[in-house]
């Protein structure tokens, strides 16, 4: 049951979640001012949880047949056999569950917009088959963690809360871009959309530092209209040096730290943002 268990954490990445989760407790800080309450910091975590674990079964279902044919993605948990198709359909079902339960335990505008939120992030999973923007629509999905963490709080939407969830579209586009160079080829050869097997390395890698300066402009708004203190822009200027050192990482004729650029980076990017904005409120 445990080796089971293990297999559903490596199936939706589970170690991924500290893209997205700082940036809800982020949009959590803002949104109350300084540290919510306890309860309400649960309830948020447990429903990006859902909402994130209910997205990559749905992605991992759908792309099942893709992840066959692609030698990167073949010995993933579906198509290698070692989860059923039945128990991660039941496993999605599952999450998105414990999204509308979280969201209900929330406030109503949170559990009204839940099924809003469920609909988006199945919707990106078949996004790749007819649009190359299919990188903004995971990017938009999300978002939802910080837009959704700041309803959570105030029960409506902020000005800052807006900027804020901008920040992350053009983050993770940006940097889903990076992760989708690894499967241009393949993408080109089996009628998949991405901006690299749209556009090429060269404008793919010129678009993702493009958008990853929009999202740094997009987390200075945030702070501004949020007021905060030198801290949160000192912790600005760190997150544009790890971009800097992110981007450094990829080059044109040279994607063997494409991996350390995407995993490694993002994460402290996402962490540092938090860590500053809780230093500001400190």
């Amino acid at each position: 049951m445990f080796r089971r268990f293990v297999l559903f954490l490596r199936m939706i990445k589970f170690s991924h979640s500290i893209f997205a989760l700082p940036f809800a407790f982020t949009a959590a800080l803002m949104a109350s001012g300084g540290m919510p309450r306890a309860g309400k910091l649960l309830w948020i975590t447990l429903a990006m949880v859902g909402a994130r674990s209910g997205a990559m079964a749905v992605n991992r279902i759908v792309d099942r047949k893709i992840d066959a044919l692609n030698p990167r993605t073949s010995k993933r948990e579906l198509p290698s056999g070692r989860l059923g198709l039945a128990e991660v359909l039941v496993f999605a079902l599952l999450s998105f569950t414990l999204l509308v339960f979280a969201s209900w335990k929330l406030n109503p505008l949170c559990l009204e917009l839940s099924p809003v939120a469920i609909a988006l992030v199945v919707f990106y999973s078949y996004t790749k088959r007819f649009t190359w923007a299919s990188h903004f629509f995971l990017g938009l999905a999300l978002s939802l963690a910080p837009l959704g963490a700041w309803i959570a709080v105030r029960g409506q939407v902020g000005a800052a809360s807006v900027f804020l969830a901008l920040a992350v579209v053009f983050w993770l586009a940006g940097f889903d871009i990076l992760y989708a160079l690894q499967d241009m080829d393949f993408d080109r050869s089996h009628g998949l959309y991405s901006v690299p097997a749209r556009f090429g390395i060269r404008r793919s890698l010129a678009a993702s530092r493009a958008f990853h300066v929009l999202s740094v402009l997009m987390l200075g708004a945030a702070g501004a209209i949020m007021s905060l203190g030198p801290a949160y822009w000192a912790g600005l200027v760190v997150v544009s040096g790890l971009f800097v050192y992110e981007h450094s990482l990829v080059k044109e004729n040279d994607l063997s730290r494409l991996n350390m650029a995407f995993f490694n980076m993002n994460g402290w990017i996402s962490v540092a943002v938090l860590l500053f904005t809780a230093l500001s409120f400190v």
